[in-house]
């Protein structure tokens, strides 16, 4: 059935061909996030999809998964809703592939699946702002002469702020001062004349290298007498080799590509290579080497559809639980049941699930069966409903349960397991007040729209 449902939807994607969108296709999916992937070249989206394990960008610019339908990984839980008491933490997945992941009739259903909400309280308490308190004196100036700055501080502490709140403004300020003395001018270089020529026209390979020479002056400022000033520091003269003589540069060139490569792949969508070298001329005596890369590819397209893994369903329900020993609803004696999955997905010669079909267990059957009952602990705090919106409330519940203490929890003769209780039965609990609570979930985000 499987193979058939795979066979039709080649069928439709070549019908399909000649329209089907051209897509930006890569080489593998990584959950929404195509850009460190290797990209293969644009093809249209059925040629591209010929292999489950590869992904594409369309024109919604969103990276898409080949493969069928299946649920992402949850996102991490985001930041709560409020900075401080109670708010929400919410976490999303979405579903990629080809295809729908669940039957969904409504926007609210479909909300559910992609989307978690849960309380949180990110601090007991609210930030409170503090208040400065007065100018401290003045500094001494920054300079022994001429112009500067003096500071002067103020600390946040009338009051202190609480819970990670601050002062508003700046804990230190500035301004300018005068010293009445006059300070020594330091002198400064000039800009470096031009190089002179260099001492010879070449030199050879056993003989010193020609040279050149520039010079600078200390004149910009020439340092100050009264009061005295600092000379330039360093040399006034620079020399240097004139390393390009005797030989001239040959830049190298690219010779002709070499005959493309056969296609990587023997399915789906993969890529021709061509070498070249750089020896059309090779460079020589320092000359610059070829520009570029010595590589080159393009799409090729073996118009094979790739195979397709199976992939396990979720496991069925537990069927009833049966005895070769006759009717045991209600009695001390343990029986087996078994549930079963399906390998779906399967196409084009790919590999079956691994594992087994069927499952069984051993059980007691108590479906309908009357006991004495207790009241189990409170639950854990539910998620809040609905995850986005007004009205978001969270539950917890107490649980009438039946007493199955009198019932063995292993059976067997020869080797002992672990029985389950399979049915529904009836408890007999007093009753309770309030068996059932629901709080009100604060700060929750508007859903999306």
């Amino acid at each position: 059935m499987v193979q058939l449902l795979w066979t039709s939807l080649v069928l439709l994607m070549t019908v399909r061909e000649s329209v089907s969108q051209e897509v930006n296709c890569y080489s593998s999916f990584d959950s929404g996030n195509c850009d460190d992937l290797w990209l293969l070249g644009e093809v249209t989206m059925d040629d591209c999809c010929l292999n489950p394990h590869y992904g594409y960008i369309g024109a919604d610019r969103k990276c898409k998964s080949c493969g069928p339908p299946s649920w992402s990984e949850w996102t991490a839980w985001g930041r709560c809703s409020v900075s401080c008491k109670e708010g929400v933490s919410q976490r999303r997945r979405e579903c990629q592939g080809q295809g729908k992941c669940a039957q969904t009739t409504t926007h609210r259903e479909i909300q559910k699946l992609a989307l978690e909400t849960k309380v949180c309280i990110d601090s007991s308490c609210c930030p409170e702002q503090g208040q400065w308190s007065k100018w401290g004196q003045w500094q001494p100036c920054s300079v022994t002469c001429n112009k500067g700055v003096r500071k002067r501080a103020r600390t946040c502490t009338e009051p202190q702020p609480r819970c990670g709140g601050s002062c508003d403004g700046p804990s230190e300020e500035k301004e300018p001062c005068v010293v009445d003395l006059i300070c020594p001018t330091h002198g400064g270089w000039s800009n470096w004349d031009a190089w002179q020529p260099c001492s010879g026209t070449c030199g050879g390979e056993n003989l010193p290298r020609p040279t050149q020479r520039r010079n600078r002056s200390c004149n910009n400022p020439p340092p100050s007498s009264v009061p005295p000033g600092d000379e330039c520091p360093g040399l006034g003269s620079n020399t240097r080799t004139c390393d390009e003589l005797p030989f001239c540069p040959v830049n190298g060139n690219w010779g002709l590509w070499g005959p493309p490569s056969s296609c990587s792949v023997t399915c789906g969508v993969g890529i021709h290579e061509m070498l070249r070298q750089c020896n059309n001329p090779a460079p020589k005596h320092g000359g610059l080497p070829c520009f570029g890369s010595n590589k080159d590819q393009k799409i090729c397209n073996t118009k094979n559809h790739c195979p397709v893994d199976g992939q396990w369903s979720q496991w069925g329900r537990w069927e009833e639980c049966k005895s070769n020993r006759g009717k045991i609803r209600c009695r001390k004696i343990g029986g087996q049941q078994r549930r079963q999955r399906w390998c779906e997905h399967t196409g084009f010669d790919g590999e079956t699930c691994e594992g087994k079909i069927t499952d069984y267990r051993a059980c007691y059957d108590i479906n309908l069966c009357h006991f004495d009952g207790k009241w189990s602990e409170w639950s854990e705090w539910s998620q809040c409903d609905p995850p986005c919106g007004e009205g978001a409330k969270r539950t917890r519940e107490r649980k009438c349960i039946p007493d199955l203490s009198a019932y063995d929890e292993t059976v067997g003769f020869h080797i002992k397991v672990k029985a389950y209780f399979d049915g529904k039965p009836f408890a007999n609990c007093t009753l309770l007040k309030d068996p059932k609570q629901s709080l009100a979930c604060m700060n929750v985000p508007p859903c999306d729209t």
